[in-house]
């Protein structure tokens, strides 16, 4: 017997449509690309995207093409999803961050019919739009008075082209499996693989993200994505945020410590979302201009484990939670949060910390295992670690065009490239990736861990360790340095912090210092290229030896 319940199709025009009708008068504030902060309103936005996907279907945009957009985080941005989708289009975020080559491939390889650009990106696309043989259509995300003089083929500014339509139209309808959204892997390794989001997969992530032991969002909070719209659905922070009527602040293109200080006190700001390194410029300010946070009341810290000392900072320097979020284009790309479990509520200051640096526990509608090489379930006791695999409501099935294959195992599980344990509490902590955790003598050894230990040195501004040669035991840890400005801390003074805080054998056998550490083009450390600058590097112990 079925249920005798409505069919109401999960699409993503309903959130703005909702938003409008109920929260309507609700600001999205910009920092805009051309300078000025700029302030809209879930009204105005569900407006102009209607005005957006009429325009579309008159260029001829049908169900199911792609529609590129290579732009920064801002309202006119966050307009163009919701007209995109409207007329069952599929919106393709451009990472700005990879090589030219890559993005000039996933457009070819996504058949990207039209893209809507910032003036940041003109220049780049310029010189690439001769080999976009199949880009018909490039609107510039400015109005006339910031128009440049362009050689883009067919090019308008977004502000006279949304005048042409008068908003009059009616959303298409479509199944809510209908695919929405394209976002590319970053590809440190051959060329990327697209991730198809659906509209149902998109709104049911952004449910379970809003709720208040995940991302928490309310209409009387005000959260600030600094995460971008092109970081997989910007955490779900597009959808979830207008879901519930949260105050929406953009932070366009400025990144730096001192404009997001001035966006999260000037609006008010409760809830923010980014990578370790963009809190890392925003502590470094904050602590050397003596700033304090007014209303800031929980960070949301993925892309990369954000070391214990930096979650310490925040809560005792500045009183505010700290929670970590793990997760990959490919689930969307939310798959654990760390907000704390009645069970653990009760912990002292110090295990609260620990439990605070692990990844977190998977929300509703994700499932986690962690597998030996064969395949076999390994129990969760906070020690044994092998390799994550999940499976969920929003979890990629196969990449688009069934590039690399079958991706599930026998039941279903996706395998993250993760190395990690759960405890029995539920709560995962990753340990490597899979491709980067270093074998010792037989032994895995935790490259994150160590890093993250070495972050908690007052004269350290950024670590990262990679595998080493040795004759012996196949691989030794080898750690990498980033002071901060004016600190001298030598190879000497880091081993001595560490000793006595991890085991023996798991210390680094050297220490290098360089002045940059490579980042892929979602932010995390680039292991590949660092591997490749220290390719011959050879360990002291090594050489005394020879």
């Amino acid at each position: 017997m079925m249920g005798l319940m409505q069919q109401w199709p999960l699409l993503i025009h309903k959130v703005i449509d909702y938003a409008a009708l109920q929260h309507g008068t609700q600001e999205v504030v910009s920092r805009s690309v051309e300078g000025p902060i700029t302030r809209s309103t879930y009204a105005k936005v569900r407006q102009n995207a209607l005005k957006l996907a009429q325009l579309l279907k008159k260029d001829g945009i049908a169900p199911g093409d792609r529609v590129a957009t290579l732009a920064w985080n801002t309202a006119r941005h966050l307009e163009t999803w919701y007209g995109i989708t409207g007329v069952g289009a599929i919106y393709h975020t451009v990472n700005p961050r990879l090589f030219p080559e890559q993005i000039t491939w996933i457009i070819n390889h996504a058949e990207d019919k039209l893209i809507f650009v910032d003036l940041t990106f003109v220049p780049l696309l310029e010189k690439l739009q001769p080999q976009l043989p199949g880009l018909k259509r490039y609107v510039i995300l400015t109005d006339a008075a910031h128009l440049p003089s362009t050689s883009l083929p067919n090019a308008t500014c977004y502000e006279d082209w949304l005048a042409g339509a008068d908003g009059d139209f009616v959303w298409d309808s479509f199944d809510e499996s209908t695919a929405a959204g394209l976002c590319y892997t970053s590809g440190t390794t051959g060329h990327p693989k697209g991730v198809l989001y659906s509209h149902r997969s998109n709104l049911l992530h952004a449910m379970a993200n809003s709720l208040p032991d995940a991302v928490g969002l309310s209409s009387t909070g005000t959260i600030l994505p600094v995460v971008p719209l092109f970081h997989a659905n910007s955490w779900s922070v597009a959808f979830a945020a207008p879901m519930v009527g949260a105050k929406l602040v953009m932070p366009g293109p400025k990144l730096d410590g001192a404009s997001v200080y001035e966006l999260l006190e000037t609006e008010r700001v409760t809830i923010t979302a980014g990578v370790p390194t963009v809190w890392l410029m925003l502590l470094d300010y904050m602590q050397r201009e003596n700033k304090t946070l007014s209303t800031v009341k929980r960070v949301m810290i993925g892309g990369a484990a954000a070391p214990r000392s930096m979650i310490e900072a925040f809560e005792r320097g500045f009183g505010v939670n700290v929670f970590h979020a793990w997760g990959m284009t490919e689930m969307s790309p939310v798959g654990s949060l760390g907000t704390l479990k009645s069970s653990v509520t009760g912990l002292i200051e110090n295990e609260m910390f620990d439990v605070k640096a692990k990844q977190g526990y998977a929300p509703f509608g994700v499932e986690m295992r962690i597998t030996d090489d064969s395949n076999n379930q390994l129990p969760w006791d906070g020690k044994t670690f092998g390799h994550l695999k999940v499976r969920g409501m929003a979890v990629a099935s196969a990449y688009f065009k069934g590039d690399g294959g079958d991706i599930l195992d026998e039941d279903g599980f996706f395998d993250t490239g993760d190395v990690a344990h759960i405890d029995p509490q539920g709560y995962m902590q990753i340990t490597d990736r899979a491709k980067d955790v270093i074998k010792s003598g037989g032994e895995w050894i935790s490259t994150i861990d160590i890093e993250n230990l070495a972050v908690g040195h007052p004269d350290v501004r950024e670590a990262a360790v990679i595998g080493a040669k040795h004759p012996k035991w196949d691989e030794r840890p080898l750690l990498v340095i980033v002071l901060k400005a004016g600190k001298t801390a030598n190879r000497q003074d880091i081993l001595d912090y560490m000793r006595d805080k991890i085991a023996k054998w798991w210390m680094p056998d050297d220490v290098q210092f360089i002045d940059e550490i490579p980042h892929t083009a979602t932010g995390k450390i680039n292991k590949i290229r660092l591997r490749e600058q220290f390719k011959d590097y050879t360990l002291p112990e090594v050489t005394k030896a020879e």
